[in-house]
């Protein structure tokens, strides 16, 4: 194995094992000396490969927003039909939202700990852009109004951002999931031309 394969593999590895700690404890509650005691580094090791807790908080939010994207694609690709494949992927995203082991980080951590002009950021790069597509797809097969695709998107990610916050907060998560998705597919059917 090469050193660069060397360091690939650690930073996986450190991903992993904090993905796993900041999803049980949150981000204020795990510890580097625990991370790095996990990975079986030093804290050298660790600041080495990260700018310090913050930056490896960071590309473990990354690393489940690529997860979740994954996710969205998979459900749009699932559909044949163009309007019943954005529907699904908006599914998904409140899906994976309200999965425990993605919630804390994404939707709960990463807006206080990242701020939220960087979690806007590293969003629109995975989730935002994916819906953002899909809007364009719709407009581009007449199954949209004529309206601003940017204020669309705008508000449609924020409506989903907040019903991912509602359903990680609700006592009953899996009833809250069901009814937002309810509640956004009787919402984007509004819109269908």
């Amino acid at each position: 194995m090469t050193k660069a394969e060397q360091a690939r593999a650690t930073v996986a590895r450190i991903i992993r094992i904090a993905r796993r700690q900041f999803s049980e404890h949150g981000y204020a509650q795990t510890g580097t000396e625990e991370l790095v005691r996990l990975a079986g580094l030093t804290r050298g090791a660790l600041y080495h490969h990260f700018a310090g807790k913050k930056g490896l908080f960071e590309a473990v939010f990354e690393d489940a927003l690529r997860e979740i994207a994954e996710q969205i694609l998979q459900a749009v690709e699932s559909e044949k039909d163009l309007w019943r494949g954005f529907t699904a992927g908006c599914r998904a995203f409140l899906t994976a939202a309200a999965d425990p082991t993605l919630q804390r980080i994404v939707i709960i951590d990463a807006p206080a700990v990242l701020g939220w002009r960087r979690w806007r950021e590293l969003d629109a790069r995975n989730g935002s852009q994916l819906l953002r597509e899909g809007l364009e797809e719709l407009a581009a097969a007449g199954l949209l109004p004529e309206l601003s695709l940017d204020a669309l998107a705008s508000l449609l990610i924020g409506a989903m951002n907040e019903s991912a916050l509602w359903i990680a907060e609700a006592p009953d998560p899996q009833a809250a999931l069901a009814e937002a998705q309810r509640t956004m597919e009787i919402l984007l059917e509004g819109l269908r031309v």
